[in-house]
């Protein structure tokens, strides 16, 4: 799988790409076949203390998948984006 990480308005850490290729890399146990994955992290100029945004969208055959998640931390935000993405993998498997 090809994964693409981007971070607008702010540079991330090597700790913070790490977690996320983990993370992203996990979900190849829920299907075989995604093809790319491109994670967006940017930060929301809100006065809000969840401010840190989290998009990611996987390439599968036939289908594209879109989530993106607003946390307190760009961990949380990841950690749910990826939660919900196994969701959608799991209802795109059952149809």
């Amino acid at each position: 799988m090809k994964l693409v990480i981007q971070s607008l308005h702010f540079n991330s850490k090597p700790e913070l790409n790490n977690f996320l290729t983990e993370k992203v890399n996990k979900l190849s146990h829920f299907h075989n076949q995604i093809e790319s994955a491109n994670v967006c992290l940017k930060l929301d100029k809100s006065d809000s203390n969840e401010n840190k945004i989290c998009e990611i969208k996987l390439a599968i055959p036939g289908n594209d998948l879109f989530v993106k998640r607003q946390c307190l931390t760009f961990e949380e935000a990841v950690t749910q984006a990826i939660n919900a993405l196994q969701n959608q993998i799991k209802k795109l498997k059952d149809n």
